[in-house]
């Protein structure tokens, strides 16, 4: 029987990862891109291209002929993104795949706080719906984005937001695609059907992560709270729609919700090792605060 496993997204931060380690594994590979210029070569691998992205159902489709098993890295940010999920489950049905991987969120539900949360909790309907067998991988805040969070203003390193005292199982996507592989390679079907969420060892307050950032980094990065409307004044100059901005700031209420408090065990139970805490993840990648080094130390 074909066990192609199609990976969207390869050339990205976590599809990238899941490709390697898949091939890595011995899996009959198809990269599905955008780009194939951009892809890279893997052993056991073979390149599709699918210039329209999700949006172009016949293309994605047409890309997935003859797929066992889809990982569906989430669209990145757009005000469609719902839609082109819809379009994109929609087509891997019509393509025959098998078996979807989805890439969802940590409280994905349709009245959850965080507004990417609700299209989550929408794709994992249309998954539902799809008749094709289907997992929902829901991943809790990257710890990687920690230091994007972080900006700098007169010589000053802050994360500000309306978070409150809430915490954030903040979690390595090496340890999301370490996770991905386990279950993308699984052929027992005891994972089918389950929403996993994906989670770091411990959930963090901003106040906690900051302070892993700054032993981390050497910086100064302090969490200053800010109400939402507070939230909404510091970033309406950014120039980004008003549907972007939301997402940004229902990231933080979400997280004084506790919507992203919660600490599971998929990561050792599914993997067999442990989850990295975040200060592990940033010592492993410095790239990530390589933006913050020209603030004042100390």
């Amino acid at each position: 029987m074909n066990r192609t496993i199609a990976v969207t997204g390869a050339t990205g931060g976590l599809g990238r990862r899941v490709a390697e380690r898949l091939s890595t594994a011995g899996a009959d590979l198809r990269l599905v891109v955008r780009d194939a210029g951009r892809a890279r070569f893997l052993p056991g691998s073979e390149v599709a291209e699918n210039p329209g992205g999700y949006a172009d159902g016949d293309g994605f489709a047409a890309a997935l002929d003859g797929v066992h098993t889809l990982y569906l890295v989430s669209a990145a940010e757009a005000e469609d993104r719902v839609q082109q999920h819809r379009t994109a489950v929609a087509a891997a049905a019509r393509a025959g795949v098998q078996r979807v991987v989805y890439t969802s969120f940590l409280g994905a539900a349709p009245d959850a706080v965080f507004t990417l949360g609700r299209h989550h909790a929408a794709t994992e309907e249309a998954l539902a719906a799809s008749g094709t067998t289907w997992t929902a991988l829901r991943h809790s805040l990257y710890a990687d984005f920690v230091p994007f969070l972080a900006t700098v203003s007169d010589g000053r390193a802050v994360i500000a937001g309306p978070a409150g005292t809430g915490a954030a199982s903040f979690v390595s996507r090496d340890d999301c695609a370490d996770v991905a592989a386990a279950v993308l390679l699984d052929r027992s079907g005891d994972l089918d059907g389950q929403t996993i969420g994906v989670t770091g060892p411990e959930a963090l307050t901003l106040a906690e992560a900051a302070s892993a950032l700054s032993e981390v980094s050497g910086v100064s990065v302090a969490y200053r709270e800010e109400t939402v409307e507070e939230a909404w004044a510091s970033r309406r100059p950014s120039g980004h729609p008003d549907w972007e901005i939301e997402g940004w700031i229902t990231s933080y209420t979400s997280i004084a919700a506790g919507e992203m408090a919660a600490v599971t065990d998929a990561v050792p139970r599914l993997t067999g090792h442990p989850a990295r805490p975040l200060a592990e993840q940033l010592r492993a990648h410095p790239g990530d605060w390589a933006h913050l080094r020209d603030v004042p130390r100390g």
